[in-house]
């Protein structure tokens, strides 16, 4: 069994180096350091200097030197060279590193690597070639920003309280100006039958104005469970006309509808860095009815407003 051991710190090679100078033989160092005698042997062979002599400060440098270069990222993976091969032939077929990793786990295969892991690899001299195959292209870790103001929200549901048979299930989210540009965003809700996209502009985020517009949306539109993040502008989600769940802390992917079709309507008409405020209420709304009558493979090829019209969801339709 191996034995339990610390590395020595500054304080320790200061006592070597007045206990050594004062003349004292190693062993009795160790006994007054409370170390074993091969410990203090070692150091001072490893750390000294070129002519013999042990300074705490010199020694303590070298050991930060040895310790830094000890381990490096991406070193499990460039020490398998079976493993690094599987991860770039998947990374060449565009696979996420979280998909890469969540696959080898499903599988068992051994020896694995977790996200994290590959990311670091990516990051580093070792694998950074491979960062053009990202969704991102991103070379570099994502600088983050200051985070926003937290607030609570009284009496969610999680997701994962969701019944078996829920009946119409719609997800919530917004998207947003710049924020040195303009405070105006869009409120939007998705259908997840039916694909069925319903929102407005709002003036900012405060909770009155999301409130507003998801009342009126659910007044007019049959929705039984909507699936919300944990953002600020929800924190009146009881006064929606409609039964709320929340998804887990930074976790979109747990409302990839209303994601989808944030990036559909930044793909098409007002990409990242569009000021909101210059778009009128009548251009959203005709952007949105255009989404909604467009044919979609997953309805088999018919438009949201047709099958929306099939589930009883439009009421004013």
């Amino acid at each position: 069994m191996r034995n339990s051991f610390v590395h020595l710190d500054f304080r320790a090679r200061d006592r070597i180096e007045a206990l050594w100078r004062a003349g004292h033989e190693q062993q009795e160092i160790a006994v007054i350091l409370g170390v074993h005698k091969s410990t203090v042997s070692r150091e001072i062979q490893l750390r000294k200097k070129e002519g013999g002599e042990y300074r705490a400060d010199v020694a303590e440098l070298k050991a930060s030197v040895k310790r830094s270069n000890s381990k490096h990222q991406g070193m499990k993976i460039e020490r398998n060279q079976e493993l690094r091969k599987h991860l770039v032939s998947e990374l060449k077929q565009y696979q996420s590193s979280e998909c890469i990793a969540g696959n080898m786990q499903e599988k068992g295969m051994v020896p694995r690597v977790s996200s994290d892991a590959i990311y670091r690899w990516l990051r580093s001299a070792h694998g950074q070639r491979y960062c053009r195959y990202l969704c991102t292209k991103r070379y570099r870790k994502k600088p983050h920003r200051n985070a926003p103001e937290r607030h609570m929200i009284a009496n969610m549901s999680s997701i994962h309280n969701i019944p078996a048979n829920p009946g119409l299930i719609t997800e919530g989210d917004i998207f947003l100006s710049p924020r040195k540009v303009s405070r105006t965003s869009a409120v939007l809700v998705v259908w997840r039958e039916t694909k069925l996209l319903k929102g407005d502009l709002v003036k900012s985020l405060s909770p009155v104005h999301t409130t507003r517009v998801m009342k009126k949306i659910h007044f007019e539109n049959k929705s039984d469970v909507m699936i919300l993040d944990q953002g600020g502008e929800n924190r009146e989600h009881e006064k929606f006309g409609v039964g709320t769940a929340f998804c887990d802390p930074a976790s979109p992917r747990q409302k990839p509808l209303v994601e989808n079709s944030i990036g559909q309507l930044r793909r098409w008409w007002w990409p990242k860095g569009t000021d909101l405020s210059k778009i009128t209420r009548e251009e959203f709304q005709e952007k949105i009815e255009i989404m909604n009558n467009k044919y979609k493979k997953s309805l088999q090829y018919r438009s949201a407003n047709e099958v929306s019209r099939m589930h009883g969801i439009l009421s004013a339709n």
